[in-house]
């Protein structure tokens, strides 16, 4: 020990002896090691994975949102004045899945996770982050049958966004194609022109995106033009979608967890919106409780 001490003459002995030693080191070592790891990784991910959750629904939300900015632009660019008009911004939404798609080609439907315990009713309005999607045409319990736009028997009111005309869209049975027949040949709308929900009848609120129009052809023979639009939503890869109560301003997220209230509550007070939806069903639907139509 004195040489190993001052002369260091155990060095290269104790070092063999550490190089052997160092796998019984490693193997007592390892499962607390393991077990520190995996605490690590697996919280890591799970935050991760909560705020990636997160962001998603923001961004989802957000982007709904924005889809009412380009309709108030061009208001203010008609100097309409907004607060005479009772176009209004905000509606109470909620987020929704997609649990099946009917595959018959004839109908365009499909089955969402959300029912009559989240307040939904038959001729609610869905959307998704890029524009309108269809209708709600069934609501059970804890699921709900919708119907999309481009169906054949749907029909929604719309306007060019850059002029105000007005229309309907018909679904044409192809998942990319809407119809506007009557429009007179005389009318003011060309390729490119956004149509928005105009909010007549109070099925869908005003001023959400819902095709581009794509095609105009002019015939002298007729009295009207035929025009073809594409919609914005996508009606066949959107997996969450959005429930939208017109006239009621709270946003909530999935959870059914209330975080906005606007100031229009506060000043009108909550007025349940189920009795106003429930009227403007029974006025536009038929007697066996189907939206054969938007309006």
């Amino acid at each position: 020990m004195v040489m190993d001490h001052k002369y260091k003459s155990l060095e290269s002995v104790r070092d063999a002896l550490s190089l052997l030693v160092y796998p019984i080191q490693l193997s007592v070592d390892l499962p607390g090691s393991v077990t520190e790891w995996l605490n690590e990784s697996l919280a890591s991910r799970r935050e991760l994975q909560e705020e990636v959750d997160s962001l998603r629904t923001q961004q989802f939300m957000q982007k709904a949102q924005m889809q009412k900015f380009a309709a108030l632009q061009a208001e203010n660019i008609r100097l309409r004045e907004l607060l005479d008009s009772s176009f209004e911004i905000g509606e109470k939404v909620l987020i929704a899945e997609l649990m099946s798609v009917n595959l018959d080609p004839y109908k365009h439907q499909v089955v969402i996770n959300k029912g009559e315990i989240h307040d939904v009713y038959a001729g609610q309005p869905l959307v998704d982050a890029e524009g309108v999607m269809g209708q709600i045409v069934h609501a059970g319990p804890y699921s709900s049958t919708a119907m999309l736009i481009t169906d054949t028997s749907h029909a929604i009111p719309v306007q060019v966004n850059r002029n105000g005309l007005r229309s309907i869209a018909l679904g044409s049975g192809a998942i990319n194609r809407l119809e506007l027949p009557y429009i007179p040949n005389s009318a003011d709308i060309q390729p490119g022109d956004l149509l928005i929900t105009s909010g007549l009848g109070g099925r869908f609120p005003p001023g959400y995106p819902v095709a581009t129009v794509t095609a105009v052809q002019h015939d002298p023979g007729n009295a009207f033009s035929s025009v073809v639009a594409t919609p914005l939503a996508h009606l066949n890869r959107s997996r969450e979608v959005l429930l939208i109560w017109p006239g009621r301003t709270t946003v909530i997220e999935s959870n059914n967890t209330v975080l906005l209230p606007t100031a229009a509550d506060a000043e009108d007070g909550e007025v349940p919106a189920e009795a106003a939806a429930d009227a403007a069903l029974d006025s536009n639907t038929g007697n066996d409780g189907t939206a054969a139509a938007a309006e």
